[in-house]
């Protein structure tokens, strides 16, 4: 089965062109992103992997929200690929609560976590990030997963995050405190939830908080002449909302409005739907 994220950026596939078909004007919400988010205010250095460190902080931002986060993805990921982490992935996710003694899985409750040090969650949210690179990635073969011994032990894990990278990710959480915690309609919030349609076209959102669903976003913009980084908004990323928006078949998540966070620009954008 494909997934909505692959089917929106293949212009040739049904899905896009239905969704640009149908809903063409996209222009002016795009040119109001840009102006509204500005630029970019934090960069990470050259030491830093940009695609794992993007699934981590979306780790961490579920975590900061969310009582209950579901840990199905790592856990499947280590079931999927034969891999010499499985003993620590497993001990991580078992130290998370959200595996027991009898290996049924459980979510994992972040307030039980309060106390620990910066370092420690992005390093945890970052091993996540790894783990679940084993289901979504074609391939692992340049994975750091692959450099721990069968032998190896959750601190190993937790080790495989560079130093550029745990300042990177705090960095992103501290302006998340910021400009997206007070953005969020208070009440119960949902993390890493699929649809009805998921059944159709993989697809799993970041975030919902009555009635808003939102998708987080940490990519760097777009480089100037100056050194600094403009804010964009692709067409696939409002295929995105939109695609996850029409999955929830009978309107079970009552979705009346899409939002993306722009994490590295500490920039929240919401539209309702009906303007969509």
């Amino acid at each position: 089965m494909s997934a909505l994220t692959y089917e929106v950026k293949d212009p040739k596939s049904p899905v896009a062109v239905w969704l640009r078909t149908t809903f063409p004007n996209h222009k002016e919400i795009q040119a109001g992103y840009r102006m509204a988010a500005g630029t970019a205010r934090i960069l990470p250095s050259l030491a830093v992997a940009a695609g794992t460190q993007g699934a981590a902080i979306d780790w961490w931002l579920r975590m900061l929200v969310d009582s209950a986060v579901p840990i199905d993805l790592p856990l499947t990921g280590l079931r999927l690929r034969r891999v010499p982490c499985v003993r620590a992935g497993l001990e991580l996710l078992h130290d998370l609560g959200g595996l027991d003694g009898d290996g049924g899985v459980r979510r994992v409750d972040p307030t039980r976590f309060a106390g620990r040090p910066d370092e420690w969650w992005a390093r945890v949210c970052y091993a996540l990030a790894l783990l679940v690179e084993l289901y979504r990635a074609p391939s692992v073969d340049g994975s750091r997963l692959t450099r721990l011994a069968p032998d190896a032990r959750c601190a190993d894990l937790l080790a495989l995050a560079n130093d550029d990278e745990v300042a990177d990710l705090i960095a992103m959480r501290d302006l998340a405190r910021e400009h997206l915690l007070p953005a969020l309609s208070p009440g119960p919030v949902t993390t890493g939830l699929t649809f009805e349609g998921s059944t159709d076209l993989a697809a799993d959102a970041d975030l919902i908080a009555r009635g808003v669903l939102v998708d987080f976003k940490a990519s760097q913009g777009r480089p100037r002449a100056d050194g600094t980084r403009a804010a964009g908004l692709a067409r696939t990323k409002l295929d995105q909302l939109l695609g996850y928006a029409l999955m929830d078949y009978s309107d079970v998540f009552g979705l009346h409005t899409v939002a993306i966070y722009a994490i590295r620009f500490g920039h929240y954008a919401a539209w309702p739907i009906t303007e969509v």
